[in-house]
C-alpha cells in the first residue's frame, strides 16, 4: 500500500497548472492540494498546507522567483522536497542545499511527472526527513457494529511503540468523547484555527487520554458539527500527517462529505462488520459506492468483529455477498467490552491476554508494518 504523497504547486500560469491537475486525474497516490500564483505567498502556504513535495515554476513573475522560493522553502521547511519546474532555454542545475532537488523541463509527461514526484519523495523518506504516517479510517455503513470501540483499542495497541492520534470522525454525535469520559469543555477539532495550523496549536487541542495516545475530539454538541466544513478536516490532517506516525480515525455510518474527507485522505479503509444481514447488505452498497468514486481494493480492507456469534452465517457467507475475503477477524468478548467500556477504558490493557485483545494486536501488527521506519515492532512483542 503506497503512501499518498501531498503535492503543493506554485504556478502562475493557468495553463501549466490546469495541463497537471489533467495528469494526476488518473492515479491516487498524489493528491494536489493547491496551486498557488505568487511566489510571495508560497513560504506561508507551504506553512499551512504542510506539503511532502513543492513544485515551483522557476519563471514567476513578481518580486519572489522560483529559485528564491526553493532556497526560503529549505530554509524555514527542510523536510518538503522541492521540485523546479522549466524550460530548456532557461536551464536549471539540481542543488540540494539551494532548496532544488530536481528539475523537471517542460513539456512533460503524466509519467515524467508522477515519476518525479515520488522519487524525490521516497528520496526524502529514506534520508529520513520526512514522517511516514499511515492514515486508516474505519468505517461501517450501519450503526452497532462496534466501530468505535475497535478504533480506540486499535489506536492503544498501536500506540506502545508508535505516536498515534485517534481522530473522533463522528462529527454530529461524538461517539468517541462519549466512550472516554471526556467532559463537555474538552477543546475539540473546532478549536483549531480555521486558516492556518501549527503544531502548537494541535497540541493545545487534543485530549491526552490516559492510555498514551492522543485523541482529535469532535464538538460537544449536534449543531456544531455543521460549523467543521471539509477544508477544516483536511487543514487538520495536514499538520496531523506531519506530526504523528499513525492517524486512527471513527468516522461515521455515512457518506457525507466529511466522512468522505476523512476516507479520500486514508491510506486504507478498515471496513466494519458482524454478522447482521443489513451490515453485510449495506457494506457490499458501500463497496459500490467506492469502486465508483475510484477507491483501489487495496485501499480497502475487511474486518469481521464478533466472528465468533455468526447468527446462522458463515464466514464464507459473508465473503460471498462481499465478493472479497475478510481481512481480519475479532472474535467477541462482551463482559470484558462492556465492562471496559462502561469505565472509559481500553480492553486490550484490562485484559491484554484475552482472545479479543489478541484480535486486535494482530491487526495492529499488520499496520506497524506498513510503517517504513518502524515495520515489524509489534509483531515481535
Amino acid at each position: 500500500m503506497a503512501e499518498q504523497i501531498r503535492l503543493l504547486v506554485i504556478e502562475d500560469v493557468p495553463q501549466v497548472a490546469m495541463h497537471m491537475r489533467s495528469l494526476l486525474q488518473a492515479q491516487s497516490q498524489i493528491k494536489m492540494l493547491d496551486v498557488i500564483t505568487s511566489g510571495e505567498q508560497a513560504l506561508s502556504a507551504v506553512t499551512e498546507l504542510r506539503p511532502d513535495v513543492l513544485i515551483v515554476d522557476a519563471l514567476l513573475q513578481g518580486r519572489v522567483s522560483g529559485t528564491q522560493v526553493a532556497e526560503q522553502v529549505r530554509r524555514t521547511e527542510p523536510n518538503v522536497s522541492v521540485i523546479v519546474l522549466t524550460v530548456p532555454q532557461n536551464p536549471v542545475t539540481e542543488d540540494p542545499a539551494a532548496g532544488i532537488d530536481a528539475v523537471l523541463k517542460m513539456p512533460f509527461s503524466g509519467f515524467d511527472l508522477t515519476t518525479m514526484v515520488r522519487k524525490v519523495h521516497e528520496q526524502s523518506n529514506v534520508a529520513g526527513g520526512h514522517n511516514a504516517a499511515i492514515m486508516i479510517s474505519l468505517f461501517s455503513p450501519k450503526g452497532g457494529v462496534g466501530r468505535t470501540t475497535l478504533a480506540f483499542n486499535l489506536a492503544v495497541a498501536l500506540g506502545a511503540d508508535h505516536r498515534v492520534c485517534l481522530i473522533d470522525g463522528s462529527l454530529q454525535f461524538s461517539d468517541m468523547r462519549g466512550l472516554l469520559r471526556a467532559p463537555a469543555g474538552a477543546p475539540s477539532i473546532m478549536n483549531l484555527p480555521t486558516d492556518r495550523i501549527r503544531d502548537t496549536d494541535l497540541a493545545e487541542v487534543v485530549w491526552k487520554d490516559p492510555s498514551g495516545i492522543d485523541v482529535l475530539l469532535a464538538p460537544p454538541r449536534i449543531e456544531m458539527a455543521e460549523m467543521v466544513t471539509v477544508r477544516d478536516i483536511e487543514k487538520a490532517l495536514s499538520i496531523i500527517r506531519q506530526v504523528y506516525e499513525v492517524i486512527i480515525v471513527d468516522t461515521r455510518a455515512s457518506l457525507s462529505d466529511d466522512v468522505l474527507a476523512f476516507l479520500d485522505a486514508s491510506d486504507l479503509i478498515l471496513e466494519v462488520l458482524a454478522y447482521d444481514s443489513m451490515a453485510i447488505r449495506a457494506l457490499a452498497m458501500a463497496d459500490e459506492a467506492f469502486a465508483t468514486i475510484g477507491y483501489a481494493p487495496s485501499k480497502i480492507e475487511a474486518v469481521l468483529n464478533r466472528s465468533d456469534s455468526t447468527g446462522g452465517f458463515s464466514k464464507a457467507d459473508v465473503e460471498e455477498v462481499l465478493n472479497r475475503q475478510i481481512d481480519h477477524e475479532v472474535v467477541s468478548d462482551g463482559k470484558l467490552v462492556i465492562a471496559a467500556n462502561n469505565e472509559g477504558v481500553p480492553f486490550v490493557l484490562a485484559n491484554p491476554d484475552a482472545q479479543v485483545s489478541q484480535g486486535i494486536r494482530a491487526m495492529a501488527a499488520s499496520i506497524a508494518a506498513r510503517l517504513p521506519a518502524r515495520a515489524g515492532v509489534l509483531a515481535r512483542r
